[in-house]
C-alpha cells in the first residue's frame, strides 16, 4: 500500500501561503500624468503676429542698444510712439515687445523662440494675463505668469523684472472679472523676491475713488487712452527709476 507523500504540516503550510497570496492587495493602477495647462504650454499664433515676432528678432539681431523692454499684449503694444513714450522711454533705449491678443502661452513661445537670446536689457517690464481671464482660472493664469518670469530669469540672469499687476477692466468694481484680476494679482505678487523680481500694482491709479473705471482712461474699458498711458508712466516711474536709472548713476 502506498503511503501519502504529503505530511499534514506541509499541507497546512501550503494552505497558509495560498491564503497570504490571496490577501495581498493588487497593485494600484498607474496614475495618468497631470494634463499640461494651456497657460503654461508655449503656443504660437499665425499671420501678422508672426511678422511682429520676426520684427522683434530682427531688432535684436541688429544689435541696437536696448536697456528696457516692455513685454505683453495689446495694452503694451498700445504705447506705440506717443509723446509719453518718447518723453519717458526714448532716452532710455526702450523697446516695445507687446502684441495685441497675446496670452501667457504666446509670450512664453516668443521667449523660447529667440526674442531674448541676443539682447541684454537691464529691466523688463512685464504685464500679461488679461486675455486669459475669459477661459482660465486665476490659479492657471498665475501659473502662466510664473512660467514667463522663470523663463526671463533663466535667459536674463542679470536683468531686473518689473512685474506689473494685471490692470483693472470693466466699468464697475462689482464685475466678476475685477474679482478674478484681484485674485491673479494676489498670487503673482508672491513672485517678488526683493532682488531680481519686483512686483508693482498700479491698478488703482486708473480708477475713480469709488472704484469705477471711466472711458476717459480706458475708452473701451480695457485699452488705455493717451491719458491712461500718462497715468501708467507716472505711477511706474519711481520704481522704474530705482531699478534702471539709480544703479547707473551709482556707477558714475
Amino acid at each position: 500500500m502506498l503511503r501519502n507523500r504529503f505530511s499534514p504540516r506541509l499541507v497546512l503550510a501550503a494552505v497558509g501561503a495560498a491564503a497570504t497570496l490571496c490577501a495581498t492587495p493588487a497593485a494600484a493602477p498607474a496614475q495618468e500624468p497631470a494634463k499640461a495647462l494651456r497657460t503654461t504650454t508655449p503656443a504660437p499664433r499665425e499671420g501678422n503676429w508672426m511678422k511682429m515676432h520676426e520684427s522683434f528678432l530682427k531688432r535684436a539681431r541688429d544689435k541696437e542698444r536696448i536697456d528696457l523692454v516692455f513685454l505683453g499684449d495689446s495694452i503694451t503694444q498700445g504705447w506705440g510712439h506717443n509723446d509719453t513714450w518718447k518723453r519717458f522711454y526714448g532716452p532710455r533705449h526702450a523697446a516695445n515687445f507687446g502684441i495685441g491678443g497675446d496670452r501667457t502661452e504666446h509670450v512664453l513661445w516668443r521667449i523660447e523662440h529667440g526674442e531674448f537670446d541676443v539682447i541684454r536689457p537691464k529691466v523688463v517690464v512685464l504685464m500679461i494675463g488679461t486675455n486669459n481671464t475669459g477661459g482660465e482660472s486665476a490659479d492657471d493664469i498665475a501659473a502662466g505668469v510664473t512660467a514667463i518670469v522663470k523663463q526671463l530669469r533663466r535667459r536674463l540672469p542679470e536683468a531686473k523684472i518689473l512685474l506689473l499687476g494685471v490692470f483693472p477692466r470693466s466699468a464697475k468694481p462689482t464685475d466678476p472679472v475685477r474679482g478674478k484680476i484681484e485674485e491673479i494679482n494676489s498670487k503673482i505678487s508672491k513672485l517678488d523676491d526683493g532682488h531680481s523680481v519686483t512686483y508693482l500694482d498700479i491698478g488703482k491709479s486708473f480708477l475713480e475713488p469709488d472704484g469705477t473705471l471711466t472711458r476717459e482712461v480706458m475708452p473701451d474699458l480695457l485699452h488705455l487712452s493717451a491719458r491712461g498711458y500718462r497715468i501708467w508712466a507716472d505711477a511706474m516711474e519711481p520704481t522704474l527709476w530705482r531699478l534702471l536709472d539709480k544703479p547707473q548713476q551709482a556707477k558714475k
